[in-house]
């Protein structure tokens, strides 16, 4: 089973609001958020693949377009 692989679809909002989310996530205190050091392997591969797959990253409005995704994925009241 270690040879398998999975493949996740994501909308280009999901990329950007998780690229986000996992990039303030491994400036953290990590030993406070995931206490198995076996999880940063795949949390540091997910984000690489993010990193390279957004070209908003590096956008001047990146703030923006994030903040506009994350209203998009809200659910509405």
């Amino acid at each position: 089973m270690g040879g398998s692989q999975v493949t996740i679809e994501l909308t280009a909002d999901e990329e950007l609001v998780l690229s986000h989310w996992l990039e303030k996530l491994q400036m953290t205190d990590l030993s406070r958020v995931v206490d198995d050091p076996a999880v940063w392997a795949p949390i540091h591969r997910i984000a690489g693949t993010l990193d390279k797959a957004l070209p908003e990253l590096f956008a001047p409005d990146y703030d923006r377009r994030l903040e506009a995704a994350r209203q998009r994925l809200r659910p509405e009241d």
